[in-house]
């Protein structure tokens, strides 16, 4: 699961340029579900940078929002089905938190990151609710990395590979099944 990622334009000239483009106000530093946050989606061979809600409202008016799809189910989930064959999306970002570890009752907060990039891009998929377009983080089984700390990651896209996955409705589910990168994590 992903329920809170960073977005530091200190940190990343790809996400100072995002900003600029979308000239909305966004949640910057820790980002929380139902913020205001940045995606790039389809755009005619770039892609297209704009503000979305992160977050799925819950069926039958219940409170709360759904923030993460599982990838390995996304394709067979009505609501998420529709989404993941024509409306997929990237959330840049500048790292995820997860929490674990840790004695039961204390698990301790921590930041994953790709070394050797400032920009952590996470595949999402879209949807427009009552006017409002909204976002929601894929998710896949757990590398290594998250050893002890969660069962869960989001699914991390390789920069090269965000024109696929934006673009390309035969190929871009098969990068859900790419293995993820190699990513680091610090106590945060």
């Amino acid at each position: 699961m992903c329920g809170r990622y960073s977005l530091d334009p200190a940190q990343s000239r790809e996400i100072r340029e995002i900003l600029r483009q979308v000239r909305q106000v966004v949640r910057l530093g820790e980002v929380f579900p139902t913020d205001p946050v940045p995606v790039l989606v389809k755009g005619g061979g770039n892609p297209s940078p704009q503000v979305m809600t992160w977050g799925y409202p819950r069926p039958q008016g219940k409170s709360g929002s759904i923030i993460n799809a599982r990838s390995e189910t996304a394709g067979i989930r009505p609501m998420f089905q529709r989404s993941l064959k024509e409306r997929r999306c990237v959330l840049p970002t500048t790292g995820f938190y997860e929490w674990g570890g840790g004695e039961p009752g204390k698990k301790r907060k921590y930041h994953f990151s790709l070394p050797g990039s400032d920009t952590l891009y996470l595949a999402g998929l879209w949807k427009e609710f009552a006017g409002q377009a909204r976002c929601v983080i894929l998710t896949r089984a757990a590398d290594a990395c998250m050893d002890g700390i969660h069962d869960r990651m989001p699914v991390v896209l390789p920069k090269k590979d965000l024109p696929t996955w934006l673009e390309d409705d035969v190929s871009a589910p098969l990068l859900l099944r790419q293995p993820p990168p190699g990513l680091v994590h610090t106590e945060a």
